[in-house]
C-alpha cells in the first residue's frame, strides 16, 4: 500500500489492495482484510471512504517514517572517514526490559554496531537520524549521544570488523545477487510485462528494504576490497530502474480500473 497509495492522494480502496496482495502473492481476500485490521488496530493506517467507496490512507506518522526510510533505501549514503563515529549508550530500569529490547532492536535496524557491552557506535553521519528516531519513539529519556572521532588504539579496519557482523551482511547481499540477477536478465531481455514486473518489483523491494537499515553505510576506507555490498546496491538501482515503471503502470490500472468498476456499480 505504502508504496503506490502516497502517489495516489494517500487512499487505496480495499478492491484495490485486495486486487494487488493477490498480484504480488496470491493472497485471498480474508487474508488481505485480515491484514489491513491489524494495520488499523496499530495505528499505521486509518479507515476512509472516498467518492462511498471504503478504503484506506496511511497515518501521518506513517508517512514520515515512510519518507525517511526512502533516503534509506533510494540513496544509501556512505559514510567518510571525515564523518566521525557516533556513539550511544543506555541505561534502562529493570521494571521497564521491554524499552531495553526497544532499544537494541532501533539501534540495531538503524544500523549500530557494538564497540563493547552497552557500548553502540555508528558512523557519525547517522547522528540526526538516530535522534530523530530515538525521539519519535520515546526512547530519548534512557539514551547518551556522543559524536567524535576514533583516536587510539588500533588499527580502525580492525576495528569495524569486531563491531559490526560484515560476515553477516556479506552473506545477505549474496543472496539477494544470488536471487535477483537472474530477475534482471529477464527484464532486460524484454520478457516481462507489466503484470510479471509488479509480481517481482514489490518482493524484490521488500526484499532490499532491510539491507540498507543493517548496513550503516561504512566508508569505503574501512571495508573489505571489493565490497559487495556495492554490487547489490548497483544491481538493486538497476532492477529499480527498469522494474519499477513497468510495475507502476499495472498498478495504476489496477487502481483506477477497481474505482471505474466500482464507481459503475453505484
Amino acid at each position: 500500500m505504502a508504496l503506490y497509495a502516497r502517489a495516489e492522494g494517500n487512499w487505496l480502496s480495499v478492491a484495490s489492495l485486495i486486487s494487488l496482495m493477490a498480484d504480488v502473492c496470491g493472497a485471498e481476500a480474508p487474508g488481505v482484510r485480515s491484514s489491513i485490521s491489524r494495520l488499523k488496530r496499530r495505528g499505521i493506517i486509518l479507515s476512509e471512504r472516498h467518492a462511498g467507496q471504503a478504503g484506506y490512507s496511511l497515518a501521518a506518522s506513517t508517512l514520515e517514517v515512510l519518507a525517511e526510510g526512502d533516503v534509506r533505501i533510494f540513496e544509501r549514503r556512505r559514510a567518510t572517514a571525515e564523518d566521525g563515529w557516533i556513539m550511544v549508550v543506555f541505561s534502562v530500569p529493570e521494571s521497564e526490559r521491554e524499552k531495553r529490547h526497544a532499544l537494541r532492536t532501533t539501534l540495531t535496524r538503524l544500523g549500530f554496531g557494538t564497540a563493547a557491552p552497552g557500548v553502540w557506535v555508528a558512523p557519525g553521519n547517522l547522528g540526526s537520524e538516530t535522534r530523530h528516531t530515538l525521539e519519535r519513539r520515546g526512547l530519548a529519556p534512557y539514551v547518551d549521544i556522543f559524536q567524535g572521532d576514533y583516536v587510539a588504539f588500533g588499527d580502525p579496519r580492525a576495528k569495524v570488523s569486531s563491531w559490526f557482523d560484515l560476515d553477516e551482511l556479506t552473506a545477505m547481499y549474496a543472496d539477494f545477487l544470488h536471487r535477483y540477477r537472474p530477475v534482471l536478465y529477464r527484464t532486460t531481455s524484454g520478457a516481462m510485462d507489466p503484470q510479471g514486473a509488479f509480481s517481482e518489483y514489490v518482493p524484490m523491494l521488500t526484499h532490499w528494504r532491510r539491507l540498507p537499515y543493517r548496513d550503516p553505510g561504512l566508508p569505503m576506507s574501512l571495508l573489505p576490497p571489493g565490497w559487495i555490498g556495492e554490487s547489490a546496491g548497483a544491481l538493486f538501482d538497476d532492477l529499480n530502474q527498469v522494474l519499477s515503471p513497468l510495475a507502476q503502470k499495472h498498478a495504476l490500472s489496477v487502481i483506477h480500473g477497481g474505482e471505474k468498476e466500482a464507481g459503475g456499480g453505484r
